[in-house]
């Protein structure tokens, strides 16, 4: 059974802890810091941050605030979509490193694979992208790569230059949004599946198959999400900004859902809305 300990191992040998500390949406003040600081306190050992979520540089200052060791901890971000060529990405990761105050990056991310400002040749881009992303990977300044919210056709071009394959795909999974199709072609591939939005952005607070679920396991509605997500296989990513509940979201070891509750929150389809198309998103 999976501990706080535990970890998953990706394609090239590497070492990822089984569940994330999220940053969608924190903010980079020390609301934000202190958030880092809780979640590091409470036992989280991956944080997972992006360039577009501006707030790298929180995550820096708050991991040279505790005293833990920068190999202890494994640190995630992400290119944004207007950095998808070959020197974009190598600038731009110049700066996270700085605002990360990092030497090296554990997982780096493709955020999206059809950005605004490069559909008209998204998968030319992705390659450039993708290719920048090896090399700081051969480099040693940064340990493993990976995409996010890659659906089979973009996995499939984006394969055709790839020389290494990718090592996550990070998507939107949480109750009711099981995206089968694509959990199964990047298993099929090799990849670990992050979750993020594992609680739904909040919205399965309001669900009241999980209220009943969280009363009969006596765990609160977050912590049912969470352990749903482990005992699919995914790596969940759960945000807050508030200790308590940053502590209570790693409460999630010792106790186990019954095949027929996963089996019934995954049925609850739509519950909290479904992913949104890659290739229509206006950004």
């Amino acid at each position: 059974m999976l501990d706080i300990n535990s970890t998953y191992e990706l394609n090239n040998g590497v070492k990822i802890p089984c569940i994330g500390f999220g940053m969608w949406q924190t903010p980079d003040d020390e609301v934000g810091v202190n958030s880092v600081i809780s979640a590091i306190e409470a036992g989280y050992r991956h944080i997972d941050t992006a360039q577009a979520y501006g707030n790298e540089q929180c995550v820096g200052q708050a991991i040279g605030r505790c005293d833990v060791n920068r190999e202890d901890l494994f640190i995630t971000t992400k290119v944004w979509n207007n950095n998808h060529s070959y020197d974009l990405v190598m600038s731009s990761i110049e700066e996270s490193l700085a605002k990360l105050n990092t030497d090296y990056i554990d997982l780096l991310l493709i955020h999206w694979p059809n950005p605004l400002p490069f559909r008209d040749r998204w998968e030319e881009a992705n390659a450039e992208t993708w290719k920048a992303m090896e090399e700081l990977y051969e480099a040693g300044k940064v340990r493993a790569i990976g995409i996010s919210n890659f659906r089979q056709h973009h996995i499939d071009a984006l394969l055709k230059t790839a020389k290494i394959m990718p090592m996550v795909n990070q998507i939107r999974l949480c109750p009711g949004d099981t995206q089968e199709d694509v959990v199964s072609y990047s298993r099929s591939k090799g990849m670990i599946l992050e979750a993020y939005s594992p609680l739904g952005t909040g919205k399965i607070f309001d669900v009241p198959e999980m209220k009943e679920l969280a009363d009969k396991y006596q765990r609160s509605i977050a912590q049912i999400c969470i352990r749903w997500s482990l005992q699919n296989g995914f790596l969940p990513l759960p945000k807050s900004v508030t200790p308590a509940r940053i502590k209570e979201n790693l409460e999630v070891f010792d106790f186990e859902l019954e095949e027929e509750d996963v089996k019934r929150i995954a049925g609850l389809t739509g519950c909290v809305g479904l992913a949104s198309d890659p290739d229509t998103r206006p950004f």
